[in-house]
């Protein structure tokens, strides 16, 4: 009651959003699995997928072919949809993001389910995700990482340090033994020689 009340110019002046804010739901195609996780758990059943499998040739000689799956259609029909986040808490490859886009009003109800090219051009417009506390622990899956190139990197340097000592001249030394000589051996004369 003690402000001044300000009318916000919309659509001339954009609002200002919360960064987590619920706008659309985007699609980051090249994550997609086809595992049907978010059609399952969805509330409302406003999700559509479509796919056909296909078969990969084996990567090594000798090795099996394999099938994987193929997306033809994801599609979400925003006119169903409550907001509720499931599909995007379930995804298991990181496949779906809110966006904070809400202008996406249309005339006809049915215009309202959006295909996949439209989920993926609002995938652009998610925003980064915050910054990583500087005193929090570091992801496992980091740490793991840095661990095994660390620990590749230590192996190439232990390499490269002991092949300069093995020089030409040494490497020559090292396959020519140098030869021995045999003492002759002490026989002991058997019993009954004399």
């Amino acid at each position: 009651m003690t402000k001044k009340t300000v009318t916000a110019q919309y659509p001339d002046v954009q609002p200002e959003l919360p960064p987590r804010s619920r706008g659309v739901i985007g699609l980051f195609e090249e994550n997609c699995t086809v595992c049907m996780l978010c059609a399952r758990e969805c509330p409302d059943w406003c999700i559509y997928i479509d796919s056909h499998k296909e078969t990969v040739p084996a990567a090594v000689e000798g090795g099996r072919e394999r099938s994987r799956n193929v997306l033809d259609r994801f599609a979400i029909d925003f006119s169903l949809c409550m907001y509720c986040g499931i599909c995007i808490e379930v995804c298991p490859f990181d496949a779906l993001f809110w966006s904070p886009e809400f202008e996406y009003a249309e005339t006809d109800i049915h215009e309202l389910t959006h295909e996949r090219d439209k989920l993926r051009d609002w995938m652009w417009t998610v925003p980064a995700p915050p910054a990583l506390d500087p005193a929090a622990e570091e992801p496992k899956e980091v740490a793991s990482a840095r661990k095994t190139a660390e620990k590749l990197a230590a192996a190439a340097e232990a390499a490269a340090t002991t092949e300069p000592a093995a020089s030409p001249e040494a490497a020559a030394g090292a396959a020519a033994p140098e030869p021995k000589t045999a003492e002759p051996k002490a026989t002991e004369p058997e019993e009954g020689q004399a």
